[in-house]
């Protein structure tokens, strides 16, 4: 199958791209220039630099020529900072970008799309009661993404939107993005204190292998939710804390009121920055003291993906982390455009 993929060369377009082609497909793309040093493309992957938000509707349909099958790996998540309202920015490029791409492919006849989403929209549905969608601008962007794209669904096209949880593992040359949560770490003199919650995750390899297996199998449209290895933060910490050499400290959970006032700090941070944030950083504790788990079943028996080395993907993210965190001018971060 021929397929046109949008951020091909990003950590999860990249490894997509390579999975598509070693399985027989034909890829071609559009890209931003931003190319890590170092970073892998598959030789056969077919490029084209520059910005998809650029392209008029004509030069669009001409890359959508002979495919039948998109893969849009493009957009932004809650770690790109804008202006307020942030909502504004995700909008634009995560839901407005989009529509453009289902509406002709609706009308060249595509017959596959999956979209890049995030478990978040997924938890939204299962935990009404949480308000994720009302608390957070990132997590309603998602929602309303996912929408549009199953809206599309249907009349010989299936659309699939890959709920995607936590993701391990690297590019050369790209900034992780636990980079975040290791400043954290560092800056914790003899222990790390941390939330009393968990969350599932995948490997950039489980995540090839779904976005293979959405184009290959028939599974109709739907929203498809991605997890495999289930751990509670300490266990995580545990790991992380190997990996960055402090394989004996100890991870404090900390009792959720005082995470809840120290968010208002963060919160201050984020108004001297003339920011506004896509998780609210005082709801963001309900979400970090819940076990936001997902079991394989769906990716497992209807995608086909595989087990993998969770622990050595961790591994290789916090090294890669403290490497960018020492030289952050040889890293390239992730941007909007």
């Amino acid at each position: 199958m021929k397929i046109f993929m949008i951020g091909s060369t990003g950590l999860l377009g990249a490894s997509s791209a390579d999975e598509l082609i070693k399985r027989g497909h034909e890829v071609t793309s559009i890209a931003l220039p931003n190319i890590p040093k170092g970073a892998y493309l598959n030789p056969d992957l077919k490029i084209t630099y520059g910005n998809y938000l650029e392209l008029n509707d004509d030069e669009i349909r001409a890359n959508l020529n002979g495919c039948e099958g998109i893969v849009f790996a493009a957009g932004v998540d809650e770690r790109v900072e804008f202006k307020k309202p942030v909502y504004e920015s995700y909008e634009k490029y995560n839901i407005k970008s989009l529509e453009r791409i289902l509406k002709i492919a609706k009308e060249e006849k595509i017959k596959k799309v999956v979209v890049l989403g995030s478990y978040f929209a997924y938890f939204a549905k299962k935990y009404p009661k949480m308000k994720l969608c009302d608390r957070h601008p990132y997590i309603r962007s998602r929602i309303e993404q996912e929408n549009l794209a199953l809206s599309y669904g249907g009349d010989g096209m299936e659309v699939v939107v890959l709920e995607l949880p936590y993701i391990f593992g690297i590019q050369k040359g790209r900034k992780p993005v636990w980079t975040v949560i290791l400043e954290q770490i560092l800056k914790m003199k003899d222990n790390t204190y941390y939330p009393r919650g968990g969350t599932t995750m995948v490997t950039v390899k489980q995540v090839a292998q779904c976005v293979a297996g959405a184009i290959e199998n028939s599974t109709g449209t739907m929203s498809c939710p991605v997890g495999w290895y289930n751990m509670t933060w300490k266990e995580l910490l545990g790991i992380v804390h190997e990996a960055i050499g402090m394989k004996n400290r100890k991870v404090i959970t900390i009792p959720k009121f005082l995470y809840k006032l120290y968010s208002f700090k963060i919160i201050k941070e984020y108004q001297k920055k003339e920011v506004e944030p896509g998780l609210n950083p005082y709801y963001l504790g309900d979400i970090m003291y819940k076990n936001l788990f997902i079991e394989p079943d769906i990716i497992k028996n209807v995608l086909k993906v595989e087990e993998d080395n969770i622990k050595q993907a961790i591994i290789d993210s916090f090294k890669l982390s403290m490497e960018a965190l020492k030289n952050d001018k040889k890293f390239v971060g992730m941007k909007a455009e």
